[in-house]
């Protein structure tokens, strides 16, 4: 199975069914009275922190996310059903951004959040009835649902992560202390994906994470870059294992100051994070004289281990529980939602001049509106007049340099703009223009 990390979405909720235009008739009853009911909510789609997934290929492949839409109103109150909502499920450790913003952090299991709402179902006639308009030829369309872009991106939740250079042994560790399987080979860059594996020693059982090899500039993209650097994000703990050999001719004392400089550069916080350094290949001649380098100016921080033969791996584990067990508190989540996404107020309205006679009108409330209006119902453009009229619509066109006769586009509805009176309505079916004027009675 391949390891993806990363995929984009698009998220379409269901529309709201439409409302009905009914009236009771009976053959005795004289004044039936309307009766349509309203349409039904449409689906939402929500995104579950799911355990028992590892990647996001299939959202990958299959990017496309629709709910189902509400069912129409009918005559006798009957209300459409609701649409079914959609539920996506992602691994623990899913982060999501719209826009290049965060908007959720999927990192506890079974947690939910909604990515895009679904449609309000139109009101039918029997809601719009009142003292003063007993037989209302008015109904809405269902309400539009919500269409986002999504990118996903996943970091994986371990309390241990293996960093190093490439061939410094991290994935023939990993195998040592889980049961899991990673390529290995004598070449570079083997592991090209993380592995993940759960070791259990001293009745304590912990994840073990074996991240690809980095190199000299990976935070600027060279080798495998920082694509898997997120990844580290996320452990508790890091075991940083080194060659005595080097890394390219590279002195093995430099290359723990170049790891720690990447890690540095890529999250700044990944540099308080605790470490256990690991001189591994102990059974090679020359790592005698490495390690006692390195006992020198690390003192007690550093260990020796040789994976192939099984030395100092138990004294490793050892400190590794010794380490959990001093950060046994929640990860740190390094993404944390800004305030704006949490408590964000939008602007009721806004009005801009495209220029040739043509006006954009854009903002939640008012689309919102346009898109469930029936344009073949006069009595439903007349109470879409009184609407834009009464949250100041017309003032922001006129101050806007509106004449009669432009064209005002809301969302996917456009009308044309008239200053006379409200009267004096009519309905252009030519064009399918709805000819629409708001000003003064």
């Amino acid at each position: 199975m391949n390891f993806i990390d990363q995929a984009r979405v698009f998220v379409s909720a269901g529309d709201g069914g439409d409302g009905s235009l009914s009236f009771r008739r009976l053959k005795f009853l004289e004044f039936g009275g309307p009766n349509g009911g309203d349409g039904g909510k449409g689906g939402d789609v929500w995104f579950e922190a799911a355990p028992r997934l590892t990647t996001l290929m299939d959202l990958h492949f299959h990017p496309h996310i629709a709910a189902e839409r509400g069912s129409h109103g009918k005559g006798s109150n009957k209300t459409g059903n609701s649409g079914k909502d959609v539920v996506v499920l992602l691994p623990v450790g899913t982060v999501i951004y719209q826009d290049g913003v965060l908007v959720a952090d999927m990192h506890k299991a079974g947690q939910r959040w909604r990515a895009a709402e679904g449609g309000r179902g139109g009101r039918g006639n029997f809601s719009f009835k009142s003292r003063v308009n007993t037989a209302p030829r008015l109904a809405e369309k269902g309400g539009p649902g919500a269409k986002v872009t999504l990118d996903l991106e996943l970091k994986l939740l371990a309390d241990i992560g293996l960093v190093g250079f490439p061939n410094a042994g991290k994935s023939s560790f990993l195998a040592r202390v889980t049961s899991a399987r990673p390529k290995i080979a004598d070449y570079p860059f083997t592991t090209l994906a993380p592995n993940l594996g759960v070791a259990t020693h001293k009745h304590v059982s912990f994840v073990v994470a074996d991240l690809p090899g980095l190199i000299e500039g990976a935070c600027e993209g060279k080798g495998l870059g920082d694509e898997f650097l997120r990844h580290v994000e996320r452990t508790r703990v890091l075991v940083h294992l080194v060659d005595p050999a080097g890394y390219m001719g590279s002195d093995p004392l430099s290359g723990v100051k170049i790891i720690d400089n990447e890690l540095k550069s890529f999250n700044a916080r990944l540099a308080v994070k605790p470490k256990i350094l690991v001189v591994n290949k102990m059974d090679l001649p020359e790592s005698a004289a490495v390690f006692k380098a390195f006992k020198k100016k690390y003192r007690d921080r550093v260990l020796a281990a040789s994976v192939a033969t099984g030395e100092g791996i138990q004294a490793i584990l050892d400190r590794v529980i010794t380490e959990l067990a001093k950060h046994d508190g929640p990860v740190h989540f390094e993404s944390t939602i800004p305030a704006e996404v949490l408590h964000k107020v939008e602007q009721g309205f806004t009005v801009e001049n495209m220029g040739g006679g043509v006006f954009a009108l854009r903002g939640r409330y008012v689309e919102r509106v346009s898109a469930m209006l029936d344009a073949s119902l006069p009595e439903a453009i007349n109470r879409y007049q009184h609407t834009l009229k009464r949250i100041g619509v017309d003032k922001a066109l006129k101050k806007a340099g509106i004449k009669d006769g432009d064209c005002v586009r809301c969302g996917a509805f456009e009308f044309e703009w008239s200053d006379a009176p409200l009267r004096r309505l009519r309905v252009m079916r030519g064009d399918k223009r709805t000819r629409i004027g708001i000003g003064k009675k």
